[in-house]
């Protein structure tokens, strides 16, 4: 337990932060499982709009530092490449 007025604050402060990452991760995650349910089950008109709002999602919070840059843009790189009709 802190004793000091300032790592009080700072617990405070650590606690709020740690619960808004936690918040946005999850949001994240729900966007990016949305978007690879509808890439699977081949709904081509949601496909679109869902990774536009999964990758802004992503590349925000890579931004941010919630998630480390180089992973966010891994990440949409490889949403984007999914979205992607094969050349088959």
């Amino acid at each position: 337990m802190a004793n000091i007025k300032s790592a009080e604050k700072k617990n405070r402060q650590r606690a709020k932060h740690q619960a808004r990452n936690s918040a946005q991760k999850s949001a994240m995650r729900t966007a990016v499982k949305k978007l690879r349910a509808a890439i699977a089950s081949k709904e081509t008109e949601k496909v679109p709009a869902l990774l536009k709002s999964a990758t802004k999602l992503v590349a925000r919070l890579g931004g941010k530092g919630v998630i480390k840059k180089r992973t966010s843009s891994r990440l949409v790189s490889r949403l984007t490449v999914a979205t992607k009709p094969s050349k088959k």
